[in-house]
Formats: structure tokens, C-alpha cells, sequence
């Protein structure tokens, strides 16, 4: 091999391994958010609110980002629930069209949502992992927008692990209960009881009730 074929193969490895390392750096630092919106009996009063959250979002997401918003429902273990998803593109114009179609469809979502009998939590988190785990981004984030109060429907199987390593599990809004009124120590069991799911799998836990705090996730 001559002197100047071995520089040019030396170049193009250089070069193979800058590339790499560039797109290496890139998915390490892209977020996916992955929003969950309980639709269960009253708490859909709550869908503007949960809506303002989303348009936050979508304003603070850069290219390479993903986000998803998925309703919490009867059955949620499935992609039927995921009402809009996105992995935005470099290119700042496409970005923005995106971020347009990305709204409008929430906001169809949010018209036409019904409130449902029962509150299947755990197969909205089980289809929120399978989502981000299969986009693989740097940095993986589940919202739920829901009081916590998970409600299955009798021949429905959620005796299922919840395998949360690697993940941030935000709970927003979570209202009180009229019972919760009642005897507080509901409310603080409800949020105690799901911490603990997700910190037993590997998974970090906080509660912002405060919305105005959103900043302090999404800077």
C-alpha cells in the first residue's frame, strides 16, 4: 500500500470516527418526553390545563428531541391511545411545521375526549416505556397528568413490572379527591404509593402540582 493510499484510508477513518462520536454526543443530549392525560371520569375538566403544559413543551423541544401525548384511559397499553408523536428535524422550518401539526392534533384530542369509566395507569406507563425505549434518546422523561387514582377494569391483567431505569416520572396536577377533602391521608398514600413503585425500578420521582414551575424541568 502506497504512502498516500495509507493517509487517505487514515483520513477517512479519522473522519468515520469524528462523525460517530458527533452523532454519539447528539443522542446523548436529546430528550424524549412522553405525556400521559388521565381522561378518567372529572378529570377531564383538567385537559386545558393539560393542553397549556403541552404547547410549554413544544416550545422548549430543540431538533433531535421527541415528544409524545397519550390519553390514560379504560385500556391504555396501546398505541390507538397515542393521539400525537414527533421527532423534530434539524431544519428549523420543518421544526416549526411540525410543532404546528403536533398542536393541532392535541388540540382535536382535547375536543373530542370523552371521560372514561376507569383509569389504567400502569398500561399507559408500560406503553410510555416501550415508546422512549424504542427511540432511545439521551434523556427520558414520562409525564403524568393525572389525580392518581388508578381504577382497572375487572379481567384486566396490570400485575405487571414496571421496568424504570434510566427514567424521570414527573406526576403534574395531581388534583384532590373529594374523599381526599375528607381524610388527607388518602392523597399523601396515593402519591407515596406510586413513588415508591417507580423508585423500586429505577426510576426518579417528584411531584409539581405547580405549574408555573415547569421551568425547572424544561429550562
Amino acid at each position: 500500500m502506497s504512502r498516500q493510499w495509507t493517509m487517505i484510508v487514515g483520513l477517512v477513518t479519522a473522519l468515520a470516527t469524528i462523525l460517530l462520536a458527533a452523532c454519539g454526543e447528539s443522542r446523548a443530549h436529546n430528550r424524549g418526553i412522553y405525556m400521559l392525560v388521565d381522561t378518567s371520569g372529572t378529570y377531564t375538566r383538567e385537559l386545558d390545563k393539560a393542553q397549556q403544559v403541552i404547547n410549554y413543551t413544544l416550545a422548549r423541544l430543540q431538533p433531535g428531541d421527541t415528544f409524545a401525548v397519550a390519553s390514560i384511559n379504560t385500556a391504555s397499553f396501546s398505541e390507538k391511545n397515542i393521539h400525537a408523536r414527533v421527532t423534530f428535524d434539524d431544519r428549523p422550518s420543518v421544526t416549526n411545521r411540525q410543532k404546528q401539526a403536533f398542536q393541532q392534533s392535541v388540540a382535536t384530542f382535547v375536543d373530542d375526549a370523552r371521560p372514561a369509566e376507569y383509569t389504567d395507569i400502569t398500561g399507559g406507563l408500560l406503553q410510555a416505556i416501550e415508546f422512549l425505549n424504542e427511540k432511545d434518546p439521551g434523556h427520558k422523561t414520562i409525564f403524568l397528568f393525572s389525580d392518581l387514582k388508578e381504577e382497572i377494569k375487572a379481567g384486566y391483567n396490570r400485575d405487571v413490572p414496571l421496568d424504570l431505569q434510566g427514567f424521570d416520572l414527573v406526576a403534574l396536577n395531581v388534583t384532590k379527591l373529594r374523599s381526599d377533602n375528607v381524610d388527607p391521608n388518602e392523597y399523601l398514600e396515593r402519591i407515596s404509593r406510586w413513588q415508591e413503585r417507580v423508585e423500586e425500578t429505577g426510576g426518579t420521582w417528584r411531584v409539581l402540582n405547580d405549574l408555573g414551575q415547569l421551568e425547572a424541568i424544561l429550562p
